[in-house]
């Protein structure tokens, strides 16, 4: 296989940059990790680095040249993740476990693969338009998938999500594809701080129109200039897909290689198609929203 990736992470006006992003690969298969440690609770760049690092460790693992099977992959990969995390609140005594988001890519014989949690996102371009991007888990997106007459007519705050990894909770999560790729379709991986604040239709058109080593850039520096002084962490990685055999990879940003057999590369750093809309089990959303308010008191009752 052969693709050209590039990828930035930038602090925005945060003290301290949460986000982490990732990629390992063999002969045979890759795979793209991002992860976006959540503000409010503690230590979300642990939460972020240990998702990143739990993905990174289960590819090098299995894919030997390739993964067994892609499916099975992705569910474990997300699941081991989160108890990682867990563990590392359990095993400190934490009240409030470190919780991040995460979006996970694989790319095998030809085709792409992807799950979320939570609301950083996979989006897939071809030719010069939005093939497909996952959808937030967030109140806000779903209340959007509700037939019009259903939706709650009072405006939600899309920072609450009803998902993510760390919470007590089992995360919620599917995994969807495989598509199978052509020639120059784009798939990004991005954090909040990039499409919340850069209009969808600029990041089709940059991403389509211009290689990943110049759309990744001038998205982020979009994002980080219509942000302004507040804006969030920012964090994109984008690939290319060429050509189905040979391998060769352009690499932005600050990355770490390794020799061996996989070669793992790591940062510190509308209206919704038919194929986008699913609906997930109320009873689950409410749980987990139940937590997420739980826990927001006991961080509220610490500081009194």
């Amino acid at each position: 296989m052969k693709f050209s990736v590039f990828q930035v992470s930038r602090k925005g006006g945060r003290a301290q940059n949460e986000d982490r992003m990732g990629y390992c690969f063999t002969r045979d298969a890759a795979v793209f990790i991002l992860a976006d440690g959540m503000g409010g609770h503690p230590e979300g760049e642990v939460a972020a680095q240990t998702a990143l690092r739990a993905v990174a460790d289960l590819f090098l693992k299995q894919a030997q040249p390739e993964l067994p099977d892609v499916t099975t992959f992705l569910s474990e990969a997300l699941l081991a993740a989160h108890r990682e995390i867990q563990r590392y609140g359990t095993d400190r005594g934490m009240l409030d476990c470190p919780r991040t988001t995460v979006v996970i890519a694989v790319v095998q014989a030809g085709s792409v693969a992807w799950t979320h949690c939570g609301d950083s996102r996979f989006y897939l371009l071809r030719g010069e338009a939005l093939l497909t991007r996952t959808r937030d888990h967030s109140l806000i997106e779903q209340n959007l998938s509700r037939p019009p007459e259903t939706r709650v007519a009072k405006r939600l705050n899309r920072n609450v999500l009803f998902t993510c990894l760390g919470s007590p909770t089992r995360p919620i999560f599917k995994i969807e594809g495989p598509v199978s790729l052509q020639q120059g379709d784009r798939i990004m991986l991005c954090s909040d701080g990039l499409w919340s604040t850069v209009a969808e239709a600029d990041i089709v058109s940059d991403l389509c129109r211009k290689p990943v080593s110049l759309a990744v850039p001038d998205l982020v520096e979009k994002a980080l200039r219509q942000g302004g002084a507040s804006s969030d962490n920012v964090t994109c990685l984008a690939f290319e897909w060429e050509t189905p055999d040979g391998f060769d990879t352009t690499r932005g940003g600050p990355s770490v290689g390794t020799a061996g057999r996989a070669d793992h590369s790591s940062t510190v750093h509308a209206e919704w198609p038919d194929t986008l809309v699913e609906h997930f089990d109320d009873a689950a959303i409410e749980r987990s929203i139940a937590e997420i308010n739980a826990a927001i008191r006991r961080t509220a009752a610490r500081k009194v």
